[in-house]
């Protein structure tokens, strides 16, 4: 029955996408952020349904009349640049065709990413893509909370399987970069009492399946997100007396197990997986300095990790970080136009928060608050994501995508409300603007 429900439900939407081809950019969101078909356990399981919704939204793109265009910035340019890099890497690495097997994948969520700045054009769609991506995630994050409050936070809170955020430490990152769009969608529909109600109990119980994922990268990122969230709000006491009463609960509620299990933060000498992570680190720092382009995607082996950290107890296949991993693959000027791009994503947020703290230019979607909540969302995943291999996840560059929106949204809006203010006709003020 479920197979039947999904695979209607995703077909259905298809004629849809080829009406408005923006809508293929949600349920692209929905099937690729929630996995519905791993919900299943007959022939939707493994059905393609991501790669029919794309399909079928280029075809709708190709076939329209509307001309789609790429909104070109610095941060474009960057960021194009940096896939053409990665294609370099990837042609001159250690072992070519596994990373090209790798690069395929990236590339495609890469480029339906990019298709979402061509096709999410306004404020009332960024904010629907935002409740495609929070109640995606927050879907899990959600029955993760509750199932911790069940079963007393015995058990680890897994993501859908065979997705990036499977696995408990990549979950609970995952909830981390949504908890602030989920209080963004709280402080948007105040009119929406049902909706708020909602709201309000999903953000508690996802925090709570933050700490039932019993990730310590999550618990270290939900400090830094808890201390710049408080910097960011107005009401600090009430803010900081609800964050530091839920934190008290929450660690006394958590049985022994967990509170071992976090010590090792602390002991990570005695702790063999810290100590794997140290030693990945390692490789990736050598393999980096001595190829500039990097071992390229998949490079990690035993044969790698005799020749980079020859000294390792044991070979890690993965970096466990989104800086090393990238640094590995891709090299220094990888990892630099990595981090980069991270840093012109804040810049974008910042500017649209200056274009609109005190405008009244579309007060009803709160820009100003979003961008912060956004902002938050980066504090979350570059502390989580510095213990967690997820530099390629669809979540961060859908984050940088919408900060590169926002900011040319509102550079036009304010230069159009500049113009009909110095301008005393339509006419005179629409030529200026356009000028």
């Amino acid at each position: 029955m479920r197979d039947i429900l999904v695979t209607l439900l995703i077909f259905g939407s298809l004629p849809l996408i080829l009406w408005r081809p923006w809508i293929g950019i949600l349920v692209w969101s929905w099937v690729g952020y929630m996995n519905p078909h791993r919900l299943t356990y007959g022939f939707a399981y493994d059905m393609p349904f991501a790669l029919i919704v794309a399909a079928t939204l280029l075809l709708a793109m190709f076939f329209s009349k509307e001309k789609y265009r790429l909104p070109w910035s610095g941060t474009l340019v960057l960021w194009v640049i940096f896939l053409v890099w990665m294609l370099l890497t990837s042609y001159l690495a250690i072992y070519p065709e596994r990373a090209m097997t790798l690069f395929n994948t990236v590339i495609k969520i890469q480029i339906m990413t990019l298709v979402t700045l061509m096709l999410i054009t306004d404020i009332s769609k960024i904010r629907a893509l935002i409740c495609v991506i929070a109640g995606s995630i927050g879907f899990y994050s959600v029955k993760g909370g509750l199932f911790t409050l069940m079963t007393g936070g015995a058990f680890h809170v897994l993501g859908p399987a065979g997705s990036n955020i499977a696995e408990n430490n990549a979950l609970g990152l995952a909830v981390l970069v949504i908890v602030p769009l989920m209080i963004y969608l709280y402080q948007v529909y105040k009119h929406h009492r049902w909706l708020r109600w909602l709201l309000g109990v999903s953000i508690l119980l996802s925090i709570v399946s933050v700490f039932g994922s019993q990730s310590r990268g999550a618990l270290l990122a939900i400090g830094a997100v808890a201390v710049f969230y408080w910097l960011k709000t107005q009401s600090k006491i009430i803010t900081g007396a609800g964050i530091l009463l839920l934190g008290v609960l929450t660690f006394s509620f958590m049985p022994d197990s967990w509170h071992e299990r976090m010590d090792t933060i602390t002991n990570y000498e005695e702790d063999e997986s810290a100590m794997g992570r140290i030693d990945a680190w390692t490789y990736a720092i050598n393999i980096a300095s001595d190829r500039l382009v990097g071992g390229g995607f998949n490079s990690w082996s035993a044969s790698t990790y005799a020749l980079y950290s020859p000294e390792a107890a044991n070979t890690n296949i993965v970096a466990h970080s989104i800086y090393f991993s990238v640094l590995a693959d891709h090299g220094w000027p990888g990892l630099v136009m990595f981090l980069t791009l991270l840093f012109i994503a804040w810049r974008n947020l910042s500017r649209v928060i200056a274009q609109t703290k005190n405008s009244d230019i579309d007060s009803e979607f709160k820009p100003a608050f979003l961008a912060k909540m956004l902002q938050v969302s980066l504090i979350a995943y570059m502390s989580g994501g510095a213990f967690l291999s997820l530099a390629y996840f669809d979540l961060p560059w859908h984050i940088i995508a919408i900060s590169i929106l926002l900011s040319n949204l509102y550079s036009k809006k304010q230069t159009r409300q500049a113009a009909v203010a110095r301008y005393p006709t339509h006419r005179d003020a629409l030529r200026h603007a356009q000028e």
